[in-house]
């Protein structure tokens, strides 16, 4: 027959195996808390990532206007009717004119390679080794049979009106053109479109 000095020894070490248990497992989530926060993005860093919105009212055709978002340059550009109407044109002499290459969402897999003809949204770095082109609206500005587009200064690449390459140049992609949508005729997001997705 169990003693009962026995039966208390038991329950005291039950107790003391749970106590110990849980003072454990609360020493190692708060010794973890740091390391975990170590993790996470910095309240500078996520406003970086955000969505950005432009007001656009001012923006007179041909004009260029470039805006930070994730440290980027983002070129809004509002082409004209006399623009756009190169981009068929180019076809023969672009790498890729369709843009079957995954460069931008699929509202922007078009000729324009925007939502509006009118308006143009870019990431402003080439695609060879990143740096930053010129835009280039001036004809016979590059060269006699340039239309107007994006010129690398750093290794020659150079895009037309819709940001597509040319054949023959470093660059091996067409510009990025990053998730957007219109809140109304004068403001665009750029980071975030219609469907909420956020991102290029």
């Amino acid at each position: 027959m169990e003693k009962e000095e026995d039966v208390i020894d038991i329950a005291r070490r039950c107790f003391l195996r749970r106590a110990t248990t849980v003072v454990g497992g609360v020493g190692i989530a708060a010794a973890a808390v740091p390391f975990v926060s170590y993790w996470l993005p910095s309240v500078d860093t996520e406003a970086l990532a955000a969505p950005v919105t432009v007001n656009i009212s001012t923006l007179q055709p041909t004009q260029q206007l470039t805006v930070p978002w994730r440290g980027q340059p983002i070129w809004i550009i509002r082409r004209t009717e006399e623009m756009l109407a190169t981009l068929p044109q180019l076809t023969a002499q672009l790498r890729d004119p369709d843009s079957l290459e995954d460069q931008q969402p699929l509202y922007a897999k078009n000729i324009h390679r925007s939502i509006k003809p009118e308006y143009y949204i870019a990431i402003g770095v080439c695609t060879h080794l990143g740096c930053i082109p010129n835009y280039r609206p001036d004809v016979g500005g590059i060269s006699p049979d340039w239309l107007g587009g994006f010129y690398c200064p750093c290794h020659g690449s150079r895009y037309d009106l819709a940001g597509r390459v040319y054949k023959g140049v470093p660059a091996p992609l067409n510009l990025k053109i990053p998730r957007h949508m219109y809140l109304n005729d004068q403001e665009i997001v750029i980071g975030q479109d219609q469907e909420g997705v956020e991102g290029t």
